[in-house]
């Protein structure tokens, strides 16, 4: 990853086989990252549900909001959420990454609908999965903003285990996942004893209603 004329960090796309994965560490100013944290800390339901993993019913590590458009419920783990209707912030962010992702993919991207996770230290985790849910339809692009707390991305090839990638999310960065990643990969957020502070993850998505 290099910077460019203006002092930028470029885009940076990574060599994964059935993968495409980019990512731009300046995706939001410093500025518009605070600001965008402590808004969404502020205004989003947060809510901590229950999750069956391996037959006992758990908390999940984090928290999680779910909002979008009218009718695009998303299931997962065994919960279905009904989306809450966009905020002001939240509808803005959305258009900033449509363009930003449309721009890095070369074609036009909508979503319409946005998963929230709150991660209130390192001992919030998101464990090892794919975004292959079948109302996300088939190849989808899924958008994630990263604000406060830096962690690390874990990707890991499904079949060939041996292929990896980790990817430090930093405040105000963007990452991409796109075509056929989601078929072949898996991901998570591992939990981590250096981490203290809250991070707040975005990943946007659009679901067939």
């Amino acid at each position: 990853m290099t910077a460019d004329h203006g002092g930028r960090l470029q885009i940076q796309q990574f060599d994964l086989p059935d993968g495409n994965v980019r990512f731009d560490p300046d995706f939001l100013s410093l500025g518009e990252a605070d600001q965008c944290l402590e808004l969404l800390l502020r205004e989003i339901d947060w809510q901590q549900k229950s999750i069956k993993l391996f037959g006992k019913t758990i908390p999940q590590p984090r928290l999680v909001a779910w909002y979008g458009d009218p009718g695009a419920s998303y299931t997962y783990s065994g919960l279905t959420w009904e989306p809450l209707g966009w905020t002001e912030g939240l509808r803005s962010l959305k258009s900033q990454v449509e363009a930003s992702v449309a721009s890095m993919l070369g074609q036009t991207v909508k979503f319409n609908s946005v998963l929230l996770n709150l991660y209130r230290d390192g001992q919030d985790s998101m464990g090892w999965h794919s975004d292959d849910e079948p109302e996300l339809g088939c190849n989808p692009a899924i958008a994630s903003v990263s604000l406060g707390a830096t962690r690390r991305f874990a990707l890991q090839h499904k079949r060939h285990k041996a292929l990896k990638q980790k990817i430090d999310l930093s405040h105000g960065s963007l990452l991409v996942m796109a075509g056929e990643t989601q078929h072949h990969w898996r991901h998570q957020v591992a939990k981590t004893t250096k981490v203290q502070e809250p991070r707040v993850n975005l990943t946007f998505r659009y679901v067939i209603v």
